[in-house]
């Protein structure tokens, strides 16, 4: 809020970008509160999977609201910029407000990437890389702001601010892309399946791994897959060999939470499989 307040008074274009830009840092943060305690909720029968992925819904949500300052930001600048109005230079105090502003966002980008990569939580880890970005356009105003006082120019000021608008922009684009992936119960580390595809070569007595699902649900995989073995073999020896592909799995692959094995004859025909995949598509 303070940008915000300085970048009105000092009539600085960029600082009040940058002061739009941390507001939505503040909005997230509150939403991240919000959101924990409802991914902390126990599995019911409604949701049986649990409510994990309310972190991708509360995501997408949080990339329109990015996206919308960005624009408003991208007409304020254009209008600015194109303004017959005489410009005025922006006051001295943006140049203290944005300093500041770029030590405490260094501080809570590695306080947060610390912590995310420490309990494995991905919205914590992407704050991070937000809060990053933040320090990025905080640099870049605070450079705009130099030459504008150097150079006497004020309307350099504003093209700053078109400049972070546009940043703005594509931060919440990206956000928004990459929430679909789990929506879409897709992985963004696709190398996963060529780890479960090497676990379970590790076990002589099985072939054929395919049909091979893996989802992500919050931090954890859910992965399911058929396997080949020797039709002769005992219901127990089959569930034996079905609990080794599992421990090799979970050796091979982080976070695992659940694996389903699908135990098949060895030789069976396959009709064409709509989802899954098996090591040709790697």
């Amino acid at each position: 809020m303070a940008k915000i307040v300085i970048g009105l008074v000092s009539g600085s274009l960029a600082v009040l970008g940058d002061g739009i830009d941390s507001a939505t840092d503040v909005i997230i943060s509150i939403v991240m509160i919000f959101t924990a305690r409802v991914i902390n909720r126990p599995p019911s029968r409604k949701y049986v999977f649990g409510y994990e992925k309310a972190e991708s819904i509360a995501t997408k949500i949080l990339s329109l609201m990015i996206f919308y300052a960005g624009i408003q930001m991208l007409i304020s600048s254009v209008q600015r910029i194109f303004s017959t109005a005489e410009k005025e230079m922006p006051g001295t105090i943006a140049l203290y407000v944005t300093v500041f502003s770029i030590i405490g966002k260094l501080g809570l980008a590695l306080y947060q990437s610390r912590q995310g990569k420490k309990i494995h939580s991905s919205m914590l880890i992407a704050n991070a890389k937000n809060m990053r970005n933040d320090v990025i356009i905080s640099v870049g105003v605070l450079l705009g702001l130099f030459f504008t006082f150097i150079l006497k120019l004020p309307i350099l000021d504003s093209v700053t601010g078109l400049v972070i608008s546009l940043f703005i922009i594509k931060s919440s684009v990206t956000i928004f892309i990459e929430a679909n992936v789990e929506l879409m119960d897709g992985v963004k580390d696709v190398s996963i399946y060529a780890k479960i595809f090497e676990a379970v070569d590790r076990i002589p007595e099985v072939s054929n791994p395919h049909r091979v699902r893996s989802r992500p649900i919050g931090s954890l995989y859910m992965i399911a897959l058929d396997i080949e073995v020797d039709g002769n073999m005992t219901l127990n020896e089959a569930h034996s060999l079905a609990e080794e592909v599992e421990k090799s799995i979970k050796d091979s692959v982080e976070r695992v939470y659940d694996i389903i094995v699908h135990v098949e004859p060895k030789g069976k025909c396959h009709a064409e499989e709509k989802f899954g995949i098996d090591k040709r598509m790697l």
